[in-house]
């Protein structure tokens, strides 16, 4: 896998766009003040009163610390604020308007200040940002998922949870049943990718339900992931990035 994508046309397509590694939400400075505030969140359940502003452009500029930008569409504020996705009833978070800024945020490039919607609510004296752009379309893998693996030598990973300490230790979730040690992830580093294999650790005899349950493992890197594409061995595809909110966009 690593072979096949290191110099590859979808690695280049890759380096080149814009796939966050952070949330696609800010909240509030100092945070949400209530219990009730926290669950009209986790709900995303919001209230608008007053009026959303159109975007007075089409298209906004993602750029990089490190250099280099894109641009790209932006996302109308009320789809960003999930208004459309209104819950009935309450906890909610009251919205009273918004304006659009901007908002740094960790990306596959490095840090980057991306366009923001900045929400005003109702209680609170500084904005709810939500980044005002998508995702880049992810570049078709030059790999196919392998069919001749067996589940217990290969399974597949869940969403990127977090990248830490200088980017040299990755957290991703994996799978593994009811009759084991538990999950292990392999990792395979070369100049252009990293490449994550998740497997069951160590299967036992004995009566097995079948279910699988999620724990997360943390895989500590010989040196920061920097630019390299961050692969799951058992699609062929890079690993796709969620917030421990889910509301982050996916580029899967």
């Amino acid at each position: 896998m690593a072979d096949a994508w290191d110099g590859s046309i979808a690695a280049e397509a890759w380096r080149k766009g814009y796939y966050p590694t952070g949330e696609a939400i800010q909240l509030p400075d100092n945070g949400l003040s209530s219990a009730t505030d926290k669950r009209a969140y986790e709900d995303q359940n919001f209230l608008l009163r007053g009026n959303l502003p159109a975007a007075t452009r089409k298209d906004g500029q993602v750029t990089w610390k490190g250099g280099g930008s894109i641009t790209l569409p932006l996302v109308d504020a009320r789809a960003a604020c999930g208004m459309d996705r209104n819950g009935s009833g309450a906890p909610y978070l009251t919205v009273t308007g918004a304006r659009l800024g901007e908002m740094t945020v960790a990306t596959s490039r490095g840090p980057a200040t991306v366009p923001a919607w900045l929400f005003a609510l109702e209680g609170y004296d500084t904005a709810l940002k939500r980044m005002a752009v998508s995702p880049s379309k992810l570049p078709e893998s030059p790999i196919k998922q392998s069919a001749r693996v067996s589940s217990g030598q290969l399974l597949p990973l869940g969403r990127l949870v977090g990248v830490a300490d200088a980017c040299r230790t990755v957290t991703v979730p994996a799978n593994h049943g009811s009759c084991d040690d538990g999950p292990g992830v392999d990792v395979l580093e070369t100049n252009g990718s990293v490449v994550l294999s998740a497997f069951i650790v160590e299967a036992r005899k004995g009566p097995w339900t079948g279910e699988m349950n999620g724990e997360s493992v943390t895989v500590v890197l010989n040196r920061p992931v920097g630019s390299r594409v961050m692969l799951d061995a058992f699609t062929g595809r890079p690993v796709p990035f969620d917030g421990p909110n889910s509301q982050s966009p996916s580029w899967r």
